[in-house]
């Protein structure tokens, strides 16, 4: 038998750990195939709501806000790096990649999910920002990558240019931290279970199943209590 499972997936598109951690449960959930059917949902999280257009070196970012050096930067972008590849993700960050807004590609994904696209839309921002080293803030990278995903390119450049679903995407930030997530990735099943970070596949896997066979339930904690 089949076990339904409601997946709600907080994350944004310039975390490098969300790229790996939905690589990790897409993986698992292929596993889990016949066991599980998972319905997924993305809901908005902005690590750096205040950035700039244009965005900011990463080595630079990096040193402000978490007081890393460059060797710590460039060692943990390695082991990211290595991580991304096991689950068939390019990262191609460098000392000169740049972190940038990711506001208005959260208000194009709250629009893809009324399309019925929001997970391929998800994957493409993701491999936008990380793997084509491009802006996710600029309109024009945004319409391109709607369209490669069969999307309505002039939909989607009317959502960016009419400020559709700001609201939305602010109410959700605010829903989603009152629940207590404060880090991404953050994988909510069935609105009780939480599973922190990019975990590797066969850590989903394992908590995926336990929640399913309710069972033994996974080492984590209930959101929203």
């Amino acid at each position: 038998m089949t076990r339904k499972l409601k997946i709600d997936f907080v994350s944004d598109i310039a975390c490098p750990w969300c790229a790996v951690g939905l690589g990790g449960l897409e993986k698992a959930l292929d596993v889990l195939k016949g066991e599980v059917a998972a319905e997924i949902t993305f809901h908005p999280f902005e690590l750096n709501p205040g950035m700039p257009a244009g965005g900011q070196n990463i080595l630079e970012h990096i040193s402000q806000k978490y007081g890393s050096s460059p060797a710590q930067a460039r060692a943990n972008r390695d082991v990211l790096r290595d991580r991304a590849a096991a689950v068939g993700f390019v990262m191609n960050t460098s000392d000169d990649s740049r972190i940038y807004n990711t506001f208005d590609a959260h208000r194009l994904l709250a629009w893809a999910k009324e399309e019925g696209r929001q997970i391929e839309l998800k994957r493409r921002l993701l491999a936008l920002n990380f793997t084509d080293q491009r802006d996710p803030g600029d309109h024009d990278a945004l319409v391109a990558a709607a369209e490669a995903v069969g999307l309505d390119g002039p939909s989607a450049r009317a959502v960016l240019e009419s400020g559709r679903y700001a609201e939305e995407v602010r109410a959700e930030e605010v829903l989603w931290q009152g629940r207590g997530i404060n880090s991404v990735p953050a994988v909510v099943v069935n609105d009780r279970y939480l599973i922190s970070g990019g975990q590797p596949p066969e850590e989903f896997e394992r908590q995926l199943r336990a929640i399913a066979s309710e069972a033994d339930g996974p080492a984590n904690q209930a959101v929203g209590a």
